[in-house]
Order: structure tokens, then C-alpha cells, then sequence
């Protein structure tokens, strides 16, 4: 683990994993909720934690990387399911990427579970974790200028929903009628970290 001043007030956390990011972050959100800590903003990336806004950031840097880090927490309860539609454009590039059928990939993406890693890019956009081995793919050599809200989509090993539209160049498999960020909504994000997520095919006329 190594701790990287970022400003006055802010630390760049490194980890080896994306498993150990992910207790990191669950970590420090307890100490922030003990009262053990004082700090804005946690946010969490595929091997980093960002804390901005510390009251005393060279002190916390030297408790990171003298301690170790916690086992990693149980999965909380309950599972977001997510009704998808595999229709996405991008279906068949990702069958021959897995070397399956195009109707096979809705039935691996769909018996697989999944947990949020991280969050970022856009509000409430989640960035999933649980792809079988061998089942990640390369985001597209050229990125669409607009990709639909809604949209069910891999790169690399993660899976992603998109909560908007906006420019993007992951391969796109679905699209789901599920509003992802709703400022309405207590909380406005429907994925947090360690979140676990199933998505659930819809079959439409044409079958999928």
C-alpha cells in the first residue's frame, strides 16, 4: 500500500487489487462513520482510494501504510436485479471475442453475479465486477459519439450500464429500462460499491 499526497488536504491510496481497493474503501468509510477520521470526499477506483478534504493527511498516510488491511467484509444483503434487453449492436463482436454463439451471450452474462468495484465516469454509472474467466473484451477501436441511456456494456473485464447519454467505447450487449440515477431517488444512484447485481433477460419477440 502507498500513500500519495495529492494538494494541502488529500491522498491518492495505492493497493495491489481491485479486492483490496474495495475493503480499503469500506474501511475507511467505517472510520469516517466512527468518527475516527475527518474527511469530505472517499471515492473509490479500480486499485485507488481518493481522500480529499482530511483534517491531517500525513498522519492518516503513515496509519494506511504501517497498518494492514482489514478481511474483506461479508456482501451485503440483497441483490439489485436488473431486467436487460440483448439487443445491443455490439452482440455479435463480443461472441466472436468469447468464441460462442451470439445467442450464447445473453445466457453467460445473465448467470453471472455481479458487484460494484467502483463508481465513476458519470452519476451513477457502476463499474461491475464477476465476468467468467476469459470473458473480457476490448473497448472499440473507434468510440460511438453518443451511446443511449440504458445501455448494457463491457470493456475489459467490467460490465457497465449507462445512466445517460454520452460518448463512450465500451462493447454494447443490452439496454435496460432501469433508471440508474434519479435525483429524486433516496440515494439518487441505484449502484453504490459492493453492490451486488443480477441482470435478468427480457426476451422480446424476436428471441435473443
Amino acid at each position: 500500500m502507498r500513500a500519495l499526497p495529492v494538494g494541502d488536504d488529500a491522498l491518492l491510496v495505492e493497493v495491489a487489487s481491485g479486492e483490496q481497493a474495495q475493503v480499503l474503501h469500506a474501511e475507511l468509510v467505517r472510520r469516517r462513520e466512527q468518527g475516527r477520521i475527518t474527511v469530505r470526499e472517499i471515492v473509490p477506483a479500480a486499485r485507488t482510494v481518493l481522500l480529499d478534504g482530511l483534517a491531517d493527511p500525513g498522519r492518516l498516510a503513515a496509519e494506511l501504510t504501517e497498518g494492514a488491511l482489514p478481511p474483506p467484509a461479508p456482501p451485503p444483503h440483497g441483490t439489485v436485479e436488473i431486467p436487460v434487453r440483448y439487443d445491443g449492436p455490439d452482440l455479435a463482436e463480443v461472441a466472436a471475442h468469447w468464441g460462442v454463439a451470439d445467442a450464447d451471450v445473453p445466457r453467460i452474462h445473465a448467470a453471472a453475479e455481479f458487484r460494484v468495484a467502483f463508481c465513476g465516469f458519470a452519476p451513477g454509472f457502476g463499474y461491475l465486477t464477476g465476468l467468467p474467466a476469459g470473458c473480457a473484451v476490448p473497448r472499440r477501436a473507434t468510440p460511438r459519439t453518443a451511446v443511449p441511456p440504458g445501455s448494457v456494456a463491457l470493456a475489459g473485464s467490467y460490465t457497465g450500464v449507462y445512466p445517460r447519454s454520452s460518448p463512450g467505447g465500451w462493447q454494447l450487449i443490452g439496454t435496460t429500462d432501469t433508471v440508474l440515477w434519479d435525483p429524486a431517488r433516496v440515494p439518487a444512484a441505484l449502484l453504490s460499491p459492493g453492490t451486488r447485481v443480477r441482470f435478468v433477460r427480457v426476451r422480446t419477440g424476436a428471441a435473443t
